[in-house]
This record gives structure tokens, C-alpha cells and sequence, in this order.
């Protein structure tokens, strides 16, 4: 009877985080270069089930097999959607989107390396070239790209940044071996991980200057996912409390004889 208590409630928490993996889906459908994440599930190994029947006395017991059975079911990870989202011009000379596999550099003060999509860049007080939340955009020899001094800035296709007329740096582009394990560390900013491989650089990237990838968020699909969670998760629950209720009744017919 216990089983199927810890059945039911893992099955609660499994949909619990599917909820709010697809949430922070559906928080970011405007984030530029935002990747759906998917919750990856699995079960625990399947044991053999036996029934054991007494022998006479003083002669031990016997063990007839059943069959496998799969124990309760966990969320295992989040994986990378690295479906593209689509291209949106805006006129921006600093706005540069990837067309196909790759991912930006970018780096904080500390010397973190993160990777994104999101191509919305800007000039900071010194003259960097930065990303929204401030971290410098690295270029391909790793180093911060500078553009201090300067009257007007762009970035062309090939990822040559462009100041007054004279390239100044080229951006960084790298791919990986298995980008969807790459693990988010903020909205649109990633890290490599294990799984996912080195960072491989892009010899010949193919950007969109003056565009920008938006999140490739599927709405409609993702609400759909919303409301089969919230129904598993109250089938579950519904089923953890039958559950409860035959367990506390078997404890009162049975439990003071």
C-alpha cells in the first residue's frame, strides 16, 4: 500500500517541476535568444518482485518470482531546445543575431566565461563592448573588445567590429558537441557543462547584422504543457489521497487485532 503513496508522490513532484520548468518557459517568450528548456524524466531501475510463502516451522521461507516492476519516476534534468527562434531586424548597429549553431562570448570582471544568444549589445562608460547586463563581449583571441574614442560603431556580418571605418576586433562565436546540455545561468546566459562539451570555436559564423533572435517559445505549445501538468499533478494527488484513506482504513480494521 505504501508503494502506491510513494508512487503518487513522486509523480506530484515530477509534474511540480515540469510546471515550473514550462513557467519560466512561458516568463521568457521575450527574451532575446532565450532556449526553451524541457524537463527530462526518468524512472528508477526495475527490481524483481517476489511473493514469499512460509514453509513448516524451523524450514525458513520461499521466494516465487512475479515479474520487473519500475519504481517511482524523477525528473531527471532540463535539456536545451536548440531549435532557432526567428530573426528580427531592428536597425540597431550594434543588434547582431546568429543564423544557424553558435553562441556569443561573453565574460565578467572575475574571468567567468558564459555563452548566449542574445546578440542585443552595447557601449559601456568605458568604451566596451558589453551585453545588457554588462559583461564584456569577448573576442575570438578571448579578449574584451574596445571601441573608446569613437563616433559611430557596427558590426557586419562576418562579426567584424567596425569603428569610424577601421575593424577593431572580431566577435566570438563557438559551438559545442551537445549545446543542449548547456546549463542556464541566467535568462539568456549559459555555461558549459560536462555534457555539453568544450567550447569549439566557429571559423566562419554566418550573422544577421542588425537583427536579433528572438526566444523560440511556442506559446500555445507551452500552455498546452501547462495545463497537462497541472492535470497530472492533480490526478496524483487525487490518487495519493485514495491511497491515504485505504492505508488509514486498513490501519483501523486491522491494527488492534
Amino acid at each position: 500500500m505504501y508503494r502506491g503513496i510513494y508512487g503518487a508522490s513522486s509523480a506530484m513532484l515530477v509534474q511540480e517541476k515540469t510546471i515550473d520548468v514550462v513557467s519560466n518557459n512561458l516568463a521568457n517568450v521575450d527574451t532575446v535568444g532565450f532556449r526553451r528548456r524541457i524537463s527530462v524524466e526518468k524512472t528508477f531501475p526495475e527490481v524483481l518482485i517476489q511473493r514469499r510463502e512460509s514453509l513448516a516451522p524451523f524450514e525458513g521461507a520461499s521466494y516465487q518470482p512475479i515479474g520487473l516492476s519500475g519504481l517511482n519516476v524523477v525528473l531527471s534534468q532540463t535539456a536545451m531546445d536548440t531549435s532557432e527562434g526567428a530573426i528580427e531586424v531592428t536597425g540597431n548597429p550594434l543588434d547582431v543575431a546568429i543564423s544557424g549553431d553558435g553562441f556569443f562570448v561573453v565574460g565578467d570582471r572575475a574571468g567567468n566565461v558564459f555563452y548566449t544568444r542574445a546578440g542585443n549589445f552595447a557601449l559601456d562608460s568605458r568604451g566596451n563592448l558589453v551585453t545588457q547586463e554588462g559583461l564584456n563581449v569577448l573576442g575570438r583571441n578571448g579578449a574584451p573588445i574596445s571601441v573608446a574614442n569613437v563616433s559611430f560603431v557596427e558590426i557586419d556580418e562576418g562579426g567584424s567590429v567596425i569603428a569610424d571605418g577601421n575593424v577593431v576586433g572580431r566577435v566570438g562565436v563557438v559551438t559545442f558537441q551537445n549545446p543542449t546540455y548547456l546549463r542556464n545561468v541566467g535568462k539568456s546566459l549559459l555555461q558549459a557543462s560536462a555534457e555539453s562539451g568544450g567550447a569549439q570555436p566557429v571559423g566562419a559564423a554566418r550573422l544577421v547584422p542588425r537583427a536579433l533572435e528572438r526566444s523560440n517559445v511556442n506559446v500555445i505549445y507551452e500552455m498546452v504543457r501547462l495545463i497537462e501538468g497541472q492535470r497530472a499533478y492533480e490526478a496524483a494527488a487525487r490518487s495519493l489521497s485514495i491511497q491515504d484513506e485505504q492505508t488509514g482504513s486498513l490501519i483501523t480494521t486491522f491494527g488492534r487485532s
